[in-house]
């Protein structure tokens, strides 16, 4: 899962070599091992695109962390980090850390793009920015499953299941990509690809840049990171924003189902926004109708999949990545356009190249499948489809399908990092409404695992992403606030729409 500008799955097969040492990711726990060198600061590769206006204030580093924390002497990885200093000394706070989300997408451009959308120059005065690519990520001692651009799993997220056989269908796939992550991994690097040990590097980047405490935000699966890092390290986290929820430190299961949803509780405003232009795009002078063709699209296509090979559980996919904001819905809207009229749509070519998204695929698997045990049965999955196709029939019988997960040759090494409601009031959640990928369920789940250190702001907005990204002038006024001067709501609170 990523954030807005981009669309960022999931027993056994036997252990490959010995498991990782169990480090309980326990509230309170040091990182441990030798103290890492100060950041050498130098120019960031050339495709870490920012905004031109912070394009020379923008610098790079990197920072040894243990592949292993059980093992903190043993071998090291890079972590590469993003900088954009403060200018302000008299109003600098300390150091703002950030996550995209994913989990596995690059986030070494975050802060340069969170200010050409418009992160408030108070913020960009009183904190160090700094972004990263997390352990596996781009330019951190990459990792890799070995995908490429035409393999048959192209998402994060499993196709949707038109019928029982397309389940037995997607569980030899997802069982072929997990033996594909092995045979690609012969030194076991990919068992060390967990939140919590994400969270045990953040820990390791504070110490780096020299601050006693850190302050984080993080988006969509930056939440789950940043819930743990808080649980974690209760004592060296200082201010906290977690926007757009898984609901808990990982993603499990339950929380990859309640994509079906987010994706019902969103698309009415995709519906409502298309009926009100039926003279231009004609999709539907009603959101009813708006939402009977999609089924019908959605359904044609299943049964001939269009010429440049568009299936229904591709259209699917597209459709709900579409939702994620509002600025999209004019290209969906052509897209929907485009498959109403299938002898428009051209022939495509395609060749056997690595994919673009295969190390981002890589992480998201070898994280969410880490972190967690996932069922092992097929027939666990059919039922889960099955239910779900007529629970969520928009979503509901891909967000419930089998992934690699069922088949990881690496059980989980240590239990998901328990969220610790002990500590500082510090914890600020913000979500939308209507919110495709992490529905309010989420957020409602994270506020009541935290109790009193945190705060929930609701924002009555659609689509993924509420701080900056949202426009809503509450939620950014209530954030900023906290951010800058610490003020912290005294009770969940409601923003209303604008």
């Amino acid at each position: 899962m990523r954030r807005q500008r981009g669309i960022a799955l999931i027993g056994m097969l036997g252990l490959v070599g010995a498991l990782a040492a169990v480090v309980p990711a326990t509230a309170g726990e040091s990182t441990g091992g030798r103290p890492p060198a100060g950041p050498q600061w130098t120019a960031c590769p050339a495709d870490v695109v920012v905004p031109p206006t912070v394009q020379a204030q923008v610098q790079c580093a990197t920072v040894p962390v243990p592949l292993d924390y059980g093992d903190p002497d043993g071998t090291r990885i890079e972590l590469m980090i993003s900088r954009i200093a403060s200018t302000k000394p008299e109003k600098r706070r300390g150091v703002l850390m950030f996550n995209p989300g994913g989990p596995g997408g690059t986030g070494l451009d975050q802060p340069g793009f969170l200010i050409g959308q418009g992160l408030p120059a108070s913020v960009v005065d009183a904190y160090d920015l700094i972004g990263m690519d997390t352990r596996g990520v781009g330019h951190s001692t990459p990792m890799s499953c070995g995908f490429t651009a035409t393999d048959a799993y192209w998402a994060n997220i499993p196709p949707y299941a038109v019928d029982d056989a397309d389940v037995i269908r997607q569980a030899a796939i997802a069982e072929e990509v997990a033996t594909r992550c092995a045979a690609n991994d012969p030194d076991g690097r990919l068992r060390h690809l967990t939140t919590a040990n994400m969270a045990r590097d953040l820990d390791r980047i504070r110490a780096a840049l020299g601050e006693t405490k850190a302050s984080f935000y993080g988006a969509s699966y930056g939440s789950a990171l940043g819930a743990a890092y808080a649980s974690m390290f209760p004592a060296t986290t200082d201010r906290i924003v977690l926007d757009s929820n898984i609901g808990d430190t990982h993603l499990d299961r339950d929380g990859l189902r309640r994509f079906a949803l987010g994706m019902e509780q969103t698309f009415p405003d995709f519906a409502t926004w298309a009926a009100a232009r039926h003279d231009s795009y004609g999709l539907g002078r009603t959101p009813q109708q708006v939402r009977r063709t999609y089924f019908a699209i959605a359904e044609r296509l299943d049964r001939t999949p269009s010429p440049d090979g568009l299936t229904g559980p591709i259209f699917r996919y597209l459709t709900f990545a579409h939702l994620y904001g509002k600025m999209q819905y004019g290209n969906l809207a052509r897209t929907w356009q485009a498959y109403l009229d299938p002898s428009q749509v051209p022939q495509p070519t395609t060749t056997e190249t690595p994919s673009p998204t295969d190390n981002a695929f890589t992480v998201f698997l070898a994280v969410t499948c880490n972190d967690v045990a996932w069922p092992e049965d097929v027939d666990t999955y059919r039922r889960a489809v099955a239910e779900d196709r007529k629970r969520y029939p928009l979503f509901g019988a891909a967000s419930a399908n089998i992934t690699p997960c069922a088949y990881w040759t690496h059980e989980p090494s240590e239990p998901p990092v328990a969220i610790s409601a002990e500590g500082a009031r510090n914890v600020l959640i913000l979500q939308n409404r209507q919110d495709p990928v992490t529905p309010l369920a989420g957020g409602k789940l994270l506020r009541e695992k935290f109790g009193q250190r945190a705060r929930l702001v609701t924002a009555n907005e659609s689509g993924h992403g509420v701080y900056v990204l949202s426009g809503n002038a509450c939620a950014l006024n209530l954030t900023t606030s906290y951010l800058v001067h610490g003020t912290m709501p005294t009770t969940d609170r409601t923003c209303p729409r604008g």
